[in-house]
């Protein structure tokens, strides 16, 4: 399939940054308020890794405190846990442990599973950004489609374009975090499908402007934050390279500890993650 040329550095200044290589398919959609720029359609044989040029493995569990919310999860490198499906698909896959691989309370992780981040490979300031995803189903799992700041969190900001746990499976949550107003204090909103997200592909939309951050679920918007909305004194921290990350989480302090009914493996499937700039911006 024919594709774009990589974007000048001059454009990549504006919305994405350390874009070494990173192309757009010139068949996938644009419209005359927005311009596709980036995107990950998972084309590959079946069990590739993930493209290197555009995504990291964070690994580990232990030496972070559970990812700081006590998961249960190892997250490996390994093509077991992240990798193509063959079918336009990434597929992200938490399973039973098979090795004794170190867990933050001292036991072995009882799963593994991946964490994937475009950080210092495709970042954006300002634009629509949107991914294609299934959610696996089951209580104690914890799918996540967000974003991270530069330096330290909370002062680098945190934008959750899609949170999913199994003890609530109609509720999809979008969320900021920043400093004065992180964990229990991030400013956040559900919204109710009205049945299970799992089992069907779902599109998580953020659209990021100056000033404003809106949450899109199958194309309808349904969170707004501006600086209006934060806590008073605190920082709008939004207006600086953000990188992608996609998860699946098992345990922890907000799903809870998988029952003995959640069935391992489960997968989480994303059908392409899309970023578009804005026209004239």
């Amino acid at each position: 399939m024919p594709r774009l040329p990589a974007l000048p550095l001059s454009l990549a200044a504006c919305l994405l940054i350390c874009l070494s290589g990173v192309q757009a398919e010139t068949s996938l959609p644009s419209s005359p308020e927005w311009t596709l720029v980036w995107s990950d359609e998972f084309t590959g044989r079946q069990g590739t890794p993930p493209n290197p040029k555009f995504w990291n493995h964070d690994v580990g569990n232990r030496d972070t405190g559970g990812w700081g919310n006590r998961e249960l999860q190892f997250y490996t490198a390994s093509p077991r846990n992240a990798r193509l499906d063959g079918q336009g698909h990434l597929e992200i896959r938490a399973e039973t442990a098979q090795a004794k691989l170190p867990c933050w309370n001292d036991q072995p992780c009882r799963y593994t599973s991946a964490r994937l981040t475009t950080k210092g490979k495709v970042e954006f300031v300002h634009g629509k950004i949107e991914a294609r995803i299934q959610v696996p189903a089951g209580q104690g799992l914890w799918p996540a489609f967000w974003s991270l700041g530069p330096g330290e969190w909370p002062d680098g900001g945190e934008i959750d374009i899609m949170e999913w746990v199994g003890h609530t499976p109609n509720l999809v949550y979008g969320t900021v975090h920043g400093p004065g107003y992180s964990d229990a204090l991030g400013i956040s909103r559900e919204t109710d499908l009205g049945h299970p997200a799992s089992g069907n592909y779902h599109t998580y939309t953020l659209i990021k402007r100056p000033d404003e951050i809106v949450w899109l679920l199958d194309g309808r918007p349904y969170q707004r934050v501006t600086p209006a909305n934060l806590p008073a004194g605190t920082r709008w921290v939004f207006e600086q390279p953000f990188s992608l990350l996609l998860n699946l989480a098992v345990g922890g302090t907000w799903p809870g500890t998988p029952p003995a009914t959640t069935v391992f493996p489960s997968s989480m499937l994303v059908d392409y993650v899309r970023i578009w700039r804005e026209a004239g911006k």
